[in-house]
């Protein structure tokens, strides 16, 4: 069994999608929810999944090996960053050597970068009046958004698309295509 950790910071509305998609899945399973924020409802969403979590602080993430030697415990193959806002440190992408994808909610490179998330994003497409927009996942390195594309694609912006709108749509997107790009990237890098 193939096991994966989902690192989240938020509502963890996708992470909810992936342990929906994984839940009796033959040969992947979410293993553990790891987040940076003791509140955040992502938590009681993997309870409901009966997935255990664990929380940490930028300390423990940063200057320890606390979080490596959890994702150890639970024999961690793969982590998928879902609505995660740190940076992931050196030595966790050296252990996790592109085993380590993440969602963003625009069409890379355009919108990324450090502090482009969530409704930052979408306010910016407006902005720019792009007429589309989209998804990218990506696996991670050592820069934010600049890992190597594994899956984009991409929705209309109306003219009259507010931040919100555009927000529903990308969602959307995400919650479709997010779990099954996980389970093919998975199934074909896996040794």
């Amino acid at each position: 069994m193939t096991s994966i950790a989902i690192f989240a910071s938020g509502s963890g509305s996708n992470a909810q999608k992936i342990m929906e998609y994984f839940d009796n899945h033959p040969s992947i399973q979410v293993k553990l929810v790891l987040s940076n924020k003791e509140d955040a409802p992502v938590l009681l969403r993997a309870a409901n999944f009966m997935v255990p979590t664990y929380v940490f602080d930028r300390k423990t993430f940063y200057e320890t090996t606390k979080v490596e030697e959890e994702l150890a415990s639970y024999k961690i193959d793969y982590i998928v960053l879902a609505g995660f806002l740190w940076l992931i440190p050196l030595p966790l992408i050296h252990t996790y050597p592109n085993k380590i994808i993440n969602i963003h909610p625009a069409l890379l490179p355009k919108y990324g970068g450090k502090g482009m998330y969530g409704m930052k994003v979408h306010e910016a497409v407006v902005q720019a009046k792009e007429t589309e927009t989209g998804i990218t996942i990506h696996l991670i390195n050592e820069e934010y958004d600049k890992g190597a594309h594994l899956f984009q694609i991409s929705c209309v912006v109306e003219a009259n698309d507010t931040p919100e709108r555009i927000a529903e749509k990308v969602h959307a997107l995400e919650h479709t295509h997010f779990p099954k790009v996980i389970e093919e990237w998975i199934l074909k890098t896996r040794s």
